[in-house]
């Protein structure tokens, strides 16, 4: 039976199965960051509209078999249309590179933000008065942070009373309890 058009990676039938192991192998290469299959080694099997769509239908096919943790039964039924030699060629090399995959997903969901703590410092202050009352006694904290985004570091400065501070570790706890259940769901999934 052949793959019918809008199939998972139906545009691979027209690649001889024996070939499909190292194209596989090296589009999986592009996706982490190395080169990928260039179309001059494929030009007499796609043209090149094709051949973009094959890098995507690939590249997407790979990245949500790895990012839903598919079983190997779930993958085998996206290639069911298949006959077993090309099957056998996309299972083993998703076998075989999956915990990369898996790493350049990973990677991909952590450069999501550019920005990084670079470094910081703290100051705590007493305020003993204000143009407005006489005598206020309330502790201030200065909080300096360095930032540095896409290569630059930027100095940011903070005032903030015993409220703000306890509001903002509040915050940051509960963002982290996020970034640790996240971590952990996708761990978990891959």
């Amino acid at each position: 039976m052949e793959p019918e058009e809008g199939a998972p990676l139906w545009r691979l039938q027209k690649l001889p199965a024996e070939l499909g192991s190292q194209l596989l192998h090296k589009i999986i290469d592009g996706m982490c960051g190395r080169a990928y299959p260039l179309y001059q080694d494929y030009h007499s099997v796609w043209d090149s509209t094709e051949w973009m769509n094959v890098l995507e239908d690939v590249t997407q096919f790979f990245k949500v078999v790895v990012g839903k943790n598919f079983s190997d039964e779930e993958t085998l039924q996206q290639l069911n249309q298949f006959n077993s030699c090309h099957q056998e060629a996309i299972m083993k090399c998703l076998k075989s590179r999956k915990d990369e995959i898996k790493q350049t997903l990973l990677g991909d969901i952590v450069d999501i933000s550019s920005a990084q703590l670079q470094d910081f410092d703290w100051q705590l202050k007493l305020a003993l008065s204000s143009d407005k009352i006489a005598t206020l006694q309330m502790p201030l904290l200065n909080l300096h942070l360095d930032v540095r985004e896409n290569g630059e570091v930027k100095p940011y400065s903070v005032e903030m009373s015993k409220e703000e501070l306890q509001n903002l570790i509040n915050s940051l706890e509960a963002a982290n309890k996020v970034l640790v259940l996240m971590f952990c769901c996708l761990t978990f999934k891959f």
